[in-house]
């Protein structure tokens, strides 16, 4: 990794127009940029998309010329979250002060466009090929499907109470969870003999269909997780499969494995007023949306039951490293306050279980809200939260942060704990052994080698930043939000 940014950087000082893996050195001509989402930078703007060199940690040229870069051509209205996707150069940023997204060319440093429809979403995804995005707009009760590469536009799907969506990074499966319920549910794009099928109303829809629209002639049917206890063949001659709701535990967010066979769905539990907190092994073939891809049937619940790990620490967020998964939440202390917890997960195979550790103690947040966990230079992660000042040690007069390092050979963990608001956003400038934050709405820099900080006065903003971005990382795992 390091030899290849080295390599990078000489290339660029070269004069060359390329660096690492064949992209295009951009207009600002820096190899190491951190994007930045910037809310109401100026009383003329209600959203900017910054841009700063992560090598020098300055957001001007090294010459002090230009004074600044930045995305041109994004008018976004307050940026939220930024979806990094550095492999396909390009990034998708969730406006909520217009319900908007924006998309950005790595590349050329310009707006490419954006994806309507969105709404007021409390969780949004763009698969990597740009075809679709689907959105949980638990305001109005709707999971918006969003097909940009069929033409299809916006179609929303009664689902009250939805407020997460997590896409499989395949770009083939969404499964959406509602708040205070203990089901899931994935939409499946319909063929053409299946629209005609299910245009007569509610009682042409397959069994487990919670909605199919437009009603008139559905193009895509939202369906909950059943167990497959029973079969028909619908009007179009497909079978069909249903039974009673699959039950999780609060579930709240789906991890994949890295072959993308298995979705890992984190069930919440206490946090979100459940019973235990884990995740469930659930197989993905089943929940395929695009047309014939669809295969193999869902578990029953006792089979399901068999395939949940409980982890007592909590289970709101998670990371997938090889066969290793990092599991972070909120346990509930004696005290009656939270307190944050780190657990390693080897996950199961073919003939062993899954097998969790004990759970390690990091910064505390909000029970059952945002987190972040990105996997960074020198064996660490880097977890981030919300809320820490309403957790354990905030309560008990102990020092506190919202940030946590966690080195994963040596199990050791460094809480930073010097309180500067909730973090928002971690971007891992790999190989140059430095990370980036979004904390109380200002930018911070950070070493992984030692957690300890590194001077950000060149690298601040006006206004109040929101999310970051590692805009030339190797691989789209580089990313805080999925």
């Amino acid at each position: 990794m390091i030899a290849a940014l080295a390599i990078a950087m000489a290339v660029a000082g070269c004069g060359k127009t390329t660096y690492f893996a064949g992209r295009q050195l951009p207009p600002s001509k820096l190899p190491n940029r951190v994007m930045i989402a910037v809310q109401n930078p100026s009383s003329l703007s209600k959203g900017a998309l910054v841009i700063v060199d992560a090598f020098y940690d300055i957001r001007s040229g090294y010459a002090g010329s230009p004074a600044s870069f930045s995305i041109s051509g994004y008018t976004g209205n307050l940026p939220t979250t930024i979806q990094n996707m550095p492999e396909e150069q390009t990034g998708a940023i969730y406006n909520s002060g217009d319900g908007t997204m924006s998309l950005v060319s790595y590349a050329k440093e310009s707006g490419s466009g954006s994806v309507s429809g969105v709404g007021a979403a409390a969780s949004v995804f763009i698969t990597r090929n740009m075809f679709y995005a689907f959105a949980a707009d638990q305001a109005n009760h709707v999971f918006t499907v969003i097909n940009q590469g069929g033409g299809g536009g916006a179609l929303p799907l009664g689902l009250p109470g939805v407020y997460r969506v997590s896409v499989n990074p395949g770009g083939t499966l969404a499964l959406a969870f509602v708040k205070n319920s203990n089901y899931a549910y994935y939409p499946v794009q319909l063929t053409t003999a299946q629209t005609i099928a299910y245009s007569g109303g509610t009682t042409t829809w397959p069994k487990a269909a919670v909605d199919c629209e437009p009603q008139s002639a559905p193009s895509w049917c939202l369906y909950q997780v059943q167990s497959p206890d029973h079969s028909y063949v619908d009007g179009a001659g497909v079978t069909q499969y249903y039974g009673a709701p699959l039950s999780f535990d609060r579930p709240i967010k789906a991890v994949f494995s890295n072959d993308g066979s298995t979705a890992y769905v984190l069930n919440c539990g206490p946090e979100c007023g459940g019973s235990k907190a884990g995740f469930t092994t659930l197989p993905v073939s089943p929940l395929l949306f695009p047309l014939g891809q669809a295969s193999g049937l869902l578990p029953t619940q006792s089979t399901l039951d068999n395939n949940t790990v409980a982890i007592p620490g909590g289970a709101t967020n998670a990371l997938v490293v090889g066969t290793t998964m990092y599991v972070v939440g909120q346990q509930q202390m004696q005290d009656g306050f939270w307190g944050g917890h780190l657990t390693t997960v080897t996950l199961p195979t073919s003939t062993t279980p899954a097998s969790a550790s004990a759970p390690v103690s990091v910064s505390d947040g909000i029970p059952g809200g945002p987190s972040r966990i990105i996997e960074a230079d020198d064996n660490t992660l880097w977890i981030a939260m919300t809320k820490c000042n309403n957790g354990e040690r905030a309560n008990n007069g102990q020092p506190y942060g919202c940030l946590t390092m966690y080195n994963t050979s040596t199990g050791a963990v460094t809480m930073l704990e010097s309180y500067k608001g909730d973090a928002t956003g971690v971007a891992a400038v790999l190989g140059l052994h430095k990370i980036y934050t979004a904390e109380g709405g200002q930018v911070y820099i950070y070493s992984t080698k030692d957690g300890s900080t590194i001077d950000n006065q060149y690298v601040t903003v006006t206004g109040v930043a929101s999310d970051v971005a590692y805009l030339d990382a190797l691989t789209d795992a580089d990313n805080t939000v999925y």
